[in-house]
């Protein structure tokens, strides 16, 4: 299957940006359908690279550029995909890492497998497929995957019922299990225990891509007062607890995850009476209470998944800063992140520094933080750099 592109609509394709958006097609050879093999050609018949069609927006995901033109998609090509993945985890060290057994195996684009993700926790597999098209492979993803762990696989998952549109499991077997049965999974992360849901919980079960910056919480917060917002399962509390916190409040709207951070607490700190936990809204809770706090955490959800309403995005983030930055001490750090891809690290920054002119405070950045190396960000594809954070010091 042959697609030609516009004169003009080429340029991103040969700086190797990985999408292919319908209104850059000129004309097809044949009738592409979702999930069939296409190769992408320029006004001027040179041959760009080959990927995989779906009817939307992103018309084609390119898995291959010139000149690597593979003959099709098959169980071959996913292998050796999926093993350099693996291969990148291990020499970033944390492939058979005895403290840390959660991380990233394929981070889509990053990888240059757009449109997939899959999530190690302790021998357990979690696919996220993003693109309709990509679905029709799974089965030799699966392979690819349990080819490369051996013995050491438990199960894989399938959750691209949350990532996938409603409609297209009208026609198609809903995902779950494609091997093992297991749920609940315990896991390490730089020495700690928590417990993962991957078939309840948000995303694949654990936000992996926090872990560093966890880490580096636990400096600032021995002796301290900390606040968590926006908790779920706790990850930041342990970290806080566990660098010497003075008393730690886990706040989250969800009391499902309140229980789980309940749980992570009393595995890592049994017994420990310095940790309270609301289930509350996060802006009523810091609207209301009358604690001041040395350490606050914002990590809210995405704001903004489309560019449309990154002004409604901007605005939420202004006033939660705002808000913190109310019940926050006098020489206290704040640890403020986004997670929403069209909100880049300059204009998150500009948003938290009018929050501070709002607030009257005076703040120093300490860290710009990111996402870690198990969550690579394709330079060719700067969509991929979505997680921003600061650390702030505030007078």
């Amino acid at each position: 299957m042959k697609i030609i592109l516009r004169s003009g609509k080429d340029e991103a394709v040969k700086r190797f940006h990985p999408w292919v958006f319908s209104g850059a097609i000129k004309k097809t050879e044949g009738v592409p359908f979702d999930g069939c093999h296409v190769e992408v050609f320029s006004n001027k018949d040179e041959y760009l690279g080959s990927g995989i069609y779906q009817d939307a927006s992103i018309a084609v995901r390119i898995l291959a550029f010139a000149p690597e033109r593979p003959w099709g998609f098959g169980p071959d090509f996913w292998q050796e995909k999926l093993a350099r993945a693996y291969a990148l985890r291990k020499e970033t060290g944390l492939v058979d890492n005895a403290s840390t057994n959660a991380y990233r195996l394929v981070h889509g684009e990053g990888d240059h497998l757009p449109g997939l993700i899959v999530d190690h926790y302790n021998g357990h597999l979690v696919i996220q497929v993003h693109a309709t098209g990509l679905y029709g492979h799974l089965n030799d993803i699966a392979l690819a995957l349990q080819h490369i762990y051996g013995n050491s696989l438990k199960s894989i998952y399938d959750k691209s019922t949350d990532t996938l549109p409603a409609g297209f499991w009208e026609h198609t077997q809903p995902g779950g299990f494609l091997m093992g049965d297991t749920c609940e999974v315990e896991v390490v992360e730089n020495g700690h225990r928590f417990v993962v849901d991957i078939c309840q919980g948000q995303k694949t079960g654990f936000f992996i891509d926090q872990r560093e910056n966890r880490e580096l919480l636990a400096r600032y917060c021995k002796g301290k007062k900390v606040l968590n917002t926006f908790c779920y399962s706790g990850g930041f509390s342990v970290y806080a607890l566990k660098g010497g916190a003075e008393l730690v409040h886990s706040v989250d709207s969800s009391a499902r995850a309140m229980d789980l951070t309940t749980r992570n607490v009393e595995m890592n700190c049994p017994g420990c009476s310095n940790h309270g936990g609301i289930t509350a809204d996060v802006m009523h809770y810091l609207r209301q209470t009358g604690e001041t706090y040395d350490l606050i955490v914002l990590d809210p959800p995405a704001y903004a998944k489309h560019q449309h309403v990154k002004h409604k995005a901007v605005q939420g983030y202004k006033r939660l800063n705002l808000e913190a930055l109310k019940a926050i001490a006098a020489g206290g750090i704040l640890f403020t992140f986004s997670c929403s891809q069209v909100v880049d690290m300059r204009l998150f920054q500009s948003t938290v520094m009018a929050a501070g002119i709002l607030a009257g405070r005076k703040l120093r950045i300490l860290h710009q933080l990111s996402q870690p190396a198990d969550h690579p960000v394709n330079l060719f594809h700067p969509e991929g750099h979505y997680l921003k954070g600061l650390v702030l010091h505030v007078d």
